[in-house]
């Protein structure tokens, strides 16, 4: 490769950011994975906070903490895998219905293609010209692009978003769950506590700064939630406990 061509297919002016077509993509993964780690920390903090209120009982403890743990992942695991297998059948079906009219009408689509790069804002020259050689390329790769926004070798896998689900919430679960079983029973529930409103601040400090939020912000509203969901269940297994006794 010439100097010259070395020099178009690398952008120069900033090296070291991603240009990657994925990079978006990749980057919710990332946020939904935080995202299921901080549902597998609540409610599974919330959960076993609200039986260690009523007993103290350690295999009662573990017994609801797992099973909450294993029902969440399950459930996780489950919804995402629907969810994205809904999207990827409706991505295939525009992917499909694309490529049979431009098969059935090529030049209809060849104008379409020109008035959305004149809706950008191109002028008609500029669209018609910038249109031809993309349809010369790859006709099917430029509608849609700009037309669907999808890229067809990049279709999220639905066994990913499944897998990525439940070992997130799973990996959030353990935190509350070995926080509330590993110290002396008058430490258990403070223990707790401090290591669920620690682990969420984090996760609020990872998601303010993928999606660009205010870093404080984001923070107090999921440590703040976590609290309350601990605070509340606290109280119910005191009442409960109470009762039974």
């Amino acid at each position: 490769m010439s100097a010259e061509n070395a020099e178009r297919a690398e952008p120069s002016g900033h090296p070291d950011e991603p240009h990657a077509p994925s990079l978006a993509s990749r980057l919710n993964w990332l946020r939904a994975g935080v995202l299921g780690a901080d549902d597998g920390i609540v409610s599974t903090a919330g959960l076993v906070v609200g039986v260690a209120a009523a007993t103290t009982e350690r295999a009662a403890i573990f017994t609801a903490g797992f099973a909450g743990l294993a029902a969440g992942a399950v459930s996780m695991a489950l919804g995402e895998y629907v969810s994205v297998s809904t999207q990827r059948d409706t991505e295939r079906a525009l992917l499909s219905k694309e490529r049979r009219e431009l098969t059935e009408t090529p030049d209809a689509e060849f104008e379409e293609l020109v008035a959305m790069y004149e809706a950008k804002g191109l002028s008609d020259d500029t669209a018609r010209t910038v249109a031809r050689e993309l349809t010369d390329h790859d006709a099917f790769a430029a509608h849609v692009d700009v037309e669907l926004g999808i890229d067809p070798d990049d279709l999220t896998s639905p066994w990913q978003a499944a897998g990525s689900s439940a070992l997130s919430f799973t990996l959030g679960a353990l935190i509350p769950l070995l926080a509330i079983l590993l110290p002396p029973v008058h430490l258990r529930i403070p223990v707790a506590f401090v290591a669920v409103l620690v682990a969420l601040a984090l996760t609020g400090t990872v998601s303010a700064a993928l999606g660009g939020a205010q870093r404080t912000r984001a923070v107090l509203r999921v440590v703040l939630g976590g609290a309350l969901a601990m605070i509340v269940t606290y109280g119910i297994g005191q009442l409960v406990g109470t009762s039974i006794a």
